[in-house]
């Protein structure tokens, strides 16, 4: 498997930025991840971090080197974050559980699988065109889809704000989770995750635009950009990450992640994989995930990729 990737995060005119992303493979399967911890309730970072490390924990545990299910693994893996940040809130003893939205995508054997809670996006590319796209999990979104079927959600106002969510991770309720796949790739296929800091400024058409015609190492900035200058002083946090994929037969020029020649029991990751809170306060282990250390964790990751193709397949 090889694929392109590129990442970035914006705090924008918050005081800071509660969203979280990143990603891990093996040598068949790869995760990727973002999560926007929710305002309004406690310690939203902690709860997309939590999130975060828990699919990164249960990735690295069962990509052997491949899931044997990933929309099962993306949907149980997703319901286990959830359950820890109750126990997170539990064993702090918070009046309020932290709580996040949440979508990742796992691409293996030249197919996506994604699942998705709350709304935190995923875009599918294909050939200039948008294929596919998450349906947020918020009262418009519920109300154009009842309308579209010739049915109706009560559009009273003060009861239904266009951007309330009715599920996420850390509810009290169990959380609605929805998946999709398997979904066959073609060679250039584009998958992006984004936080509603960039949907919510910028429109589908743009991104669709800027995503199909240029690189994604400058497709990603440049939305995240834009999503700020539209936002102005009051611009959510925007998070964007984006994977070009490459089928097995195409030359990448050069490769920025080629998997084919990591051993089986190899395990990349710019996500904190220890499930913390447990021993020592999260705070503690610094989990902010900034600029400069995701860089050093890609460099640090096509370092071993290098070491490792020296030895041979």
């Amino acid at each position: 498997m090889r694929f392109d990737v590129y990442q970035v995060s914006r705090k924008g005119g918050r005081p800071k930025n509660e969203d979280r992303m990143g990603y891990c493979y093996t040598r068949s399967s790869g995760l990727f991840a973002l999560a926007d911890g929710m305002g309004g309730h406690p310690e939203g970072e902690v709860a997309a971090q939590l999130a975060l490390q828990t699919l990164a924990a249960l990735f690295q545990r069962d990509a052997k080197p491949a899931l044997k299910d990933p929309v099962r693994f993306l949907h149980d893996a997703v319901l286990a974050g959830h359950h820890r940040l109750l126990r997170y809130a539990t064993e702090r003893g918070l009046i309020d559980t932290p709580r996040t939205t949440i979508v990742a995508c796992v691409l293996q054997d030249q197919a996506a699988h994604w699942v998705h809670c709350g709304d935190s996006r995923l875009y599918l590319m294909r050939d200039n065109k948008l294929v596919s796209r998450t349906r947020d999990h918020s009262y418009t979104e519920l109300q154009d889809a009842l309308q579209q079927s010739g049915q109706a959600l009560p559009a009273d106002p003060q009861r239904f704000n266009r951007n309330v969510l009715f599920t996420c991770l850390g509810s009290p309720g169990k959380p609605v989770v929805d998946t999709a796949g398997p979904v066959m790739l073609q060679p250039r296929d584009r998958v992006m995750l984004c936080s509603d800091g960039l949907w919510g400024s910028v429109s589908d058409e743009l991104i669709a635009r800027l995503l199909a015609k240029r690189p994604i190492a400058d497709a990603v900035p440049e939305l995240a950009e834009q999503a700020l200058r539209n936002g102005g002083s009051h611009s959510d946090n925007v998070t964007v990450l984006a994977v070009e994929f490459e089928g097995a037969g195409e030359t990448l020029n050069p490769p920025v992640v080629s998997t084919r020649t990591l051993g089986e029991e190899v395990f990349a990751s710019t996500i904190q994989a220890s499930l913390a809170g447990s021993d020592a306060p999260v705070e503690a282990q610094d989990a902010a995930l900034d600029e400069a250390e995701i860089e050093r964790s890609i460099r640090e990751i096509n370092e071993a990729i290098k070491r490792s193709s020296q030895k041979g397949p």
